[in-house]
């Protein structure tokens, strides 16, 4: 019997076991993947308070260790699902099943993908997901912008007060995002809209260094000079064993405020994966810490 079950072994879920076992409590961390999370494929973080400068797999393998030294379990299998038991729970894994006290859900999200040649390659070469994590390694470079909605729109505003370009492409005439926002986007001066227009290919060697768009209504290709793409197609929370137990909002985020409880007594969710309008790393931490005091 644990006395806590996390889930994912991302900043949310390491800060929620370090807090938890420092507390004295039987903690044990469930991850399907990889330690650390999103922030591991980052090769610079800058933004992390107290830390000048530190690359994401390093950030990665000192929460790992931290948590490790205060006694925490950390075991690489996939979560299945959660029985509620009442005043105890059941985590159910690929391997087996574990009853604990209480549990957080600390899965994250995934980035949508272009699913173009050379995607993955130019990751961390170039390729972002998240223009606020990494548009300042791109000051006074050109850089582009793909997708419609308010998060790429967000991205091209940020990025136009310290790139030298930002294109702003999306796939249709018109952006999905708040016609405000948009109309403020693309008022700004070094934001250049290229509508209609997909990402066809991208140029670099070792690193991105240009990417061709394809109209998509008139089949003519354009070449850009870019030094960066931030792409903001959207996120997909990983959510899905969860979707029995507790409740997700339309998009599949669970449905947790501050407080990081959600609707199950005893249940908690923290980082990413929950219902929030900032996601990032620091937000991320804070949410283990709430989540595990709570």
């Amino acid at each position: 019997m644990y006395d806590l079950i996390i889930i994912g072994a991302g900043p949310a879920g390491l800060t929620a076991a370090v807090y938890a076992a420092r507390a004295g409590k039987r903690v044990i961390v469930f991850e399907k993947e990889g330690i650390g999370g999103q922030i591991a494929t980052s090769p610079k973080v800058e933004n992390y308070p107290g830390i000048r400068c530190i690359s994401g797999t390093e950030l990665a393998d000192n929460l790992y260790e931290q948590a490790l030294s205060f006694g925490v379990a950390i075991e690489l299998e996939n979560v299945e699902g959660i029985r509620d038991n009442g005043a105890t729970k059941t985590v159910v894994t690929e391997y087996g099943e574990y009853d604990c006290k209480k549990v957080i859900i600390a899965t994250g999200v995934k980035h949508k993908k272009l699913g173009i040649d050379g995607e993955e390659d130019f990751e961390g070469r170039g390729i972002s997901y998240c223009a606020i994590c990494d548009g300042a390694f791109f000051k006074d470079m050109p850089v582009a912008v793909v997708g419609g909605g308010n998060a790429a729109l967000r991205s091209a505003q940020f990025l136009s007060g310290l790139c030298k370009t930002v294109y702003l492409i999306h796939r249709r005439e018109e952006f999905r995002g708040d016609k405000m926002t948009a109309d403020e986007v693309v008022s700004l001066q070094n934001v250049i809209p290229v509508l209609s227009s997909t990402v066809a290919y991208l140029h670099g060697d070792g690193a991105l260094s240009a990417i061709t768009v394809k109209n998509t209504v008139s089949g003519e290709s354009l070449r850009l000079d870019v030094s960066a793409l931030f792409v903001c197609v959207g996120q997909i929370p990983s959510n899905e064993a969860f979707a029995n137990t507790v409740a997700l909002d339309n998009d599949g985020y669970i449905i947790a405020g501050e407080d990081c409880k959600t609707n199950v007594p005893g249940i908690f969710a923290a980082g990413d994966c929950r219902t929030k309008n900032i996601r990032q790393l620091t937000t991320a931490a804070a949410d283990g810490a709430v989540a595990a005091l709570a």
